[in-house]
């Protein structure tokens, strides 16, 4: 069912009342970034998009840059129990996503080089910043596949990520980070997930070697999911804006994001994100003297 992103987001903070603004010195806006089933770009779009007031305004925005190439929309769906927004892009009327693996792109729409993605992002209406940081996603993925192909990235032929609804994924992200605006942005290890993931080239190793070289160097793991967990996408957009890989840091939570895959599981397959500030170590230190009875 349709519904509405700012009357879920209002919902999101409604418990805001628990902890009193001024309580402590004002910490680094931080965001949390759960991969614990993996990252995929429209997984972790429908995330950030529950921490806007005005989501539906956001996608408006969004289709209009797109200017009809692809429609963008959310959805509230359900993964174990656990309210969250499911992010499909159409093209021409139909979802890449319906024959697609899990939440990788392998449809049947048509796909591009380097050349044609840098010429769109430079001819579509967002701020400098914004096209700064897609330009530089998709230079990453140049990169891996062609060190993956072995080709020069002008050569490179995007086969899984060059489609219309990737770039809309990517572009959604970039545009995400840029109006929430963390200092900082930490992520869990990723679940990269296991078994094998059906490519342009035919059937390949999860992680697919793409998203293998893009992570290569960040903690990563392989749990019981037979499915691609982590996208090179996903990867990607890991790899351009998460400053540090490991537990969640100290920090006081603000809000929660949760975005669904398309897939579902035994666990819920969705990406969580957490956006609050820092917490300094010696303010917990002043807490526990404060409250010498909170824990009899």
């Amino acid at each position: 069912a349709r519904f509405s992103l700012s009357r879920r987001s209002a919902a999101r903070g409604a418990f805001a009342f628990l902890y009193p603004a001024g309580r402590a010195e004002k910490g680094m806006k931080t965001l949390y970034i759960d991969c614990g089933m993996g990252c995929a770009g429209d997984m972790l779009t429908g995330a950030l998009l529950e921490l806007l007031p005005d989501g539906a305004g956001f996608l408006e925005r969004m289709n209009a840059a797109l200017a009809g190439r692809a429609v963008i929309s959310a959805a509230g769906v359900e993964k174990c129990g656990i309210r969250c927004t499911q992010v499909t892009v159409l093209i021409d009327g139909e979802s890449e996503e319906a024959d697609a693996h899990h939440h990788h792109h392998h449809g049947h729409h048509s796909h591009a080089g380097v050349k044609d993605i840098m010429a769109f992002i430079d001819s579509v209406e967002l701020p400098e910043e914004v096209k700064c940081n897609v330009k530089a996603v998709y230079e990453l993925l140049a990169r891996a596949e062609g060190s993956v192909h072995g080709r020069d990235i002008e050569n490179i032929h995007f086969h899984e990520v060059g489609s219309i609804d990737a770039l809309a994924d990517v572009l959604s992200v970039c545009c995400l980070m840029h109006e929430l605006a963390p200092e900082r942005v930490v992520a869990s290890a990723v679940n990269v997930g296991s078994g094998q993931v059906r490519c342009a080239h035919g059937l390949l190793p999860v992680p697919a070697p793409a998203t293998e070289l893009l992570l290569r160097g960040v903690p990563v793991y392989s749990g019981a999911v037979q499915s691609e967990l982590c996208t090179p996408t996903g990867a990607a957009l890991l790899r351009r804006f998460v400053q540090d890989f490991g537990p969640m840091p100290l920090m006081r939570v603000a809000q929660a994001g949760y975005g669904a895959g398309k897939k579902d599981f035994e666990a819920a397959n969705l990406v969580r994100v957490l956006l609050g500030e820092s917490v300094a170590p010696e303010y917990l230190h002043g807490c526990a003297h404060s409250h010498p009875h909170a824990h009899e």
